[in-house]
């Protein structure tokens, strides 16, 4: 088990206050940070014992500021089991957020889409996931203390976050989707079998990333929301060679619409 001593210390030296919401942006979606109004950004390389976000469009720092109204902390770029880091490693800023105080976390990432009626650009609400990665950020013994051994996942995702996302949505008339996410190792993407294997299963997006945050989180009591920016299609008859760049390029487009969304939602809770 993964020691958050010194770098909760750390934190919690430099906090400005108790956040109300935690954010993690995804690949593409740093633009949200930019709206921030920041009082302290801490690069990850200056917290002891803290992961080092090494993919491209993923800023590196947690800034601590306000955002619709209410004190947030942003994780501006995420870390990924496919970077060579342990779920522990992966995990621990979700951790920290908790252990500071936070109670509300919001995830965001870019991810295929492999329902039909999806398009590049979609924004859909996480309404429940798959986890396909080979294994669990809660494996190893367990830590009473942040939460229970069997931890009940039946509402990993808040009813009550994603009806004011809904409502949000319609208020601003911006079309959202709604489905299953299925997380995977990555790094390579999706094979057109594999495409179709996880829409076989039940899931509408799938993506690298996501699922063991909220794991952890729901591990800790805390209440998540999730969004995902459909990048590229995983749709037999739709899909095209796609490189990491054309994801960031179409998960910066789309986040001009979440930015207003995600505020618009933090602005009612």
């Amino acid at each position: 088990m993964l020691n958050l001593d010194k770098a909760l210390a750390f934190v919690k030296s430099k906090m400005p206050f108790v956040p109300d919401v935690g954010i993690i942006l995804g690949s593409g979606l740093g633009s949200l940070g930019e709206e921030i109004d920041i009082d302290t950004e801490i690069a990850y390389s200056d917290i002891p014992d803290f992961p080092r976000s090494t993919v491209e469009g993923h800023k590196g720092t947690l800034a601590f500021g306000r955002f619709g109204g209410k004190k947030v902390v942003a994780m501006r770029g995420r870390f990924h089991y496919y970077e060579g880091y342990t779920m522990d490693q992966v995990v621990s800023p979700v951790r920290i957020m908790a252990l500071i105080g936070v109670k509300r976390l919001m995830v965001s990432n870019a991810c295929g889409g492999v329902n039909p009626d999806f398009e590049i650009g979609d924004l859909m609400i996480i309404s429940d996931h798959i986890n396909l990665f080979p294994t669990n950020p809660l494996m190893g013994p367990n830590n009473n203390a942040w939460g229970p051994r069997f931890p009940d996942m039946s509402k990993a995702y808040s009813k009550e976050m994603i009806t004011l996302a809904e409502k949000t949505g319609a208020a601003q008339g911006t079309l959202l989707r709604k489905g299953v996410y299925a997380g995977l190792s990555g790094p390579c993407l999706e094979t057109p079998a594999e495409y179709k294997y996880v829409r076989i299963i039940g899931a509408d997006a799938v993506g690298m990333s996501t699922v063991p945050e909220v794991i952890a989180a729901n591990h800790m009591g805390m209440e998540c929301f999730g969004m995902s920016v459909i990048t590229d299609l995983g749709v037999e008859g739709k899909i095209v060679e796609t490189t990491h760049e054309d994801v960031v390029r179409a998960a910066s487009e789309a986040s001009k619409k979440m930015v207003p969304l995600f505020r618009g939602i933090i602005e009612a809770l």
